[in-house]
């Protein structure tokens, strides 16, 4: 019931149509930036959404994968990344999220 009343999670910036994340690799340490489109790329799933979502970095190819799961307020409520860690957007070296 209070779900829509969360904090998001401090590792994600909502701008209102999309959720934004950066990702650094265990690999190389190439920092990623992600942006889940909450019209295109979210499965509607009980209780929320889901999304995963393939990284490739465009200057090491370091891969990982990041899934997602948000509660119906596009808070997230759980995130897993395999081959890399989510940074906190006070870490976040850039201020403009990709567009």
């Amino acid at each position: 019931m209070f779900g829509i009343f969360r904090r998001q999670d401090p590792r994600f910036r909502d701008d209102g149509q999309a959720l934004h994340a950066r990702v650094r690799t265990t690999r190389n340490g190439e920092v990623i930036r992600v942006r889940l489109s909450k019209t295109s790329e979210m499965s509607l799933v009980p209780g929320g959404y889901f999304v995963r979502k393939m990284l490739v970095g465009s200057k090491t190819l370091d891969q990982a994968s990041l899934e997602v799961s948000m509660n119906r307020g596009h808070k997230v409520t759980n995130a897993v990344v395999e081959g890399g860690d989510l940074l906190p957007v006070r870490e976040w070296r850039d201020e403009e999220p990709t567009g």
